[in-house]
């Protein structure tokens, strides 16, 4: 069977649409930002986002299936975000792809986000070929998804026993088990405080990877996190906190905070506008920071894999688009001659086709939502 999805995605802050063909062709991929909307509060403002959300499903659906060249009448089935993320957010898109599913007689698929992501690994290698890194993923496999809202680490196998690996592979339901989550702030979170808190505007993560590479990373020492019981638990917080310590430890960081300020409001949001404003003791700052957030989720994540003796590992979300995270799993993976996959930064961050690609095993297996099912906001994947 051969279906034609379309996915919708709106569990924050993105309002996104994809329509997907058999689980592996992009058909097409919207994704409405709303950086521009939650920018002056340094974070997602959760009323704000539900209201852009009502605003923008309508055009972004449409302008999915034009991209498409489809009408309604070509769509096989919707996938929609159930959960987990924010309740209005959730509420709009699923909502939306509900009453679409009974307007049209299309039967409606439920998607996790955090499954998304998983299949957003998938689905990349699926875009790549199998010859562009030699193969495809395997199971088991570990995978790491790491965001502004996320930081959790499963076990992820095929539901049915079977090994994975073939060019079929999408097709294949996952079965997960939690290994791991952070306790406190996730990592991305932690990227957009700390952006936040020297002035480098919002989104912080993308800014602060940039400036990172003029610092020098060993300049100040972050103690590891610890946590105590379950070793492939995560926390952030106290980093955040260190850093909020050392900025107001020396005074020579307020001129340059105040001046970077201004510079936000005026219109500043690249990371090479802000560079010129920033001291060396800001880029050894950040470069730091970045350092110890990294070192932590690749030593973690590895730990899980040589433990469970798994065969791929995979890492999705917003951070995995990050460049020292890439390099840093992959020069660490090698070395364990474990391999290592991440999704194209268009498939990282929250987008719908990777709703449409999770969506398509649930289809061939018949499990479709009933009038009881509804949206989720703190939804298990395990």
């Amino acid at each position: 069977m051969t279906a034609t999805i379309l996915g919708i995605e709106s569990s924050c802050d993105e309002t996104a649409a994809a329509v997907v063909r058999g689980g592996r062709e992009i058909l097409s991929s919207v994704v409405a930002s709303q950086d521009d909307v939650h920018r002056k509060y340094g974070g997602v403002v959760p009323e704000l986002a539900s209201r852009e959300h009502l605003r923008r499903i309508v055009p972004v659906v449409r302008e999915a299936l034009e991209r498409a060249k489809l009408d309604f009448g070509g769509i096989t089935a919707i996938g929609v975000t159930q959960g987990p993320g924010l309740i209005g957010s959730l509420l709009v898109g699923y909502t939306y792809g509900q009453t679409l599913a009974k307007a049209l007689g299309k039967p409606l698929v439920p998607v996790n986000h955090l499954e998304g992501h998983v299949y957003a690994v998938f689905l990349e290698a699926q875009q790549a070929g199998a010859g562009a890194r030699g193969r495809m993923p395997e199971l088991p496999a570990v995978c790491l998804i790491v965001s502004g809202g996320h930081t959790v680490l499963y076990d992820v196998r095929a539901a049915d026993g079977g090994a994975g690996g073939s060019a079929e592979y999408p097709v294949f339901r996952c079965a997960y088990s939690r290994i791991g989550s952070t306790r406190d702030d996730a990592a991305g979170e932690a990227y957009d405080k700390v952006a936040k808190l020297l002035a480098l505007g919002y989104p912080g993560g993308p800014v602060i990877d940039q400036l990172a590479r003029h610092g020098n990373a060993g300049a100040v020492q972050f103690t590891a996190p610890r946590t105590r019981g379950n070793p492939f638990d995560f926390s952030f917080s106290g980093t955040k906190t260190a850093v909020l310590r050392h900025i107001r430890g020396r005074a020579e960081f307020g001129p340059e905070i105040a001046v970077r300020t201004e510079a936000l409001r005026a219109g500043a949001r690249r990371a090479e506008d802000l560079l010129p404003l920033c001291s060396r003791l800001t880029l050894d700052l950040v470069a730091s920071f970045q350092l110890a957030v990294v070192a932590d989720l690749v030593q973690r994540t590895l730990a899980a894999a040589e433990e469970r003796a798994v065969r791929s590992v995979l890492v999705s979300g917003g951070v995995a688009a990050n460049s020292e995270l890439r390099a840093t799993f992959e020069q660490e993976a090698a070395a364990r001659a474990l391999p290592v996959f991440f999704p194209s930064r268009p498939l990282s961050t929250d987008n719908a086709a990777m709703i449409a690609a999770a969506a398509y095993p649930r289809i061939l297996a018949g499990e479709f939502a009933g009038d009881d099912v509804g949206a989720h906001a703190n939804l298990p994947l395990a």
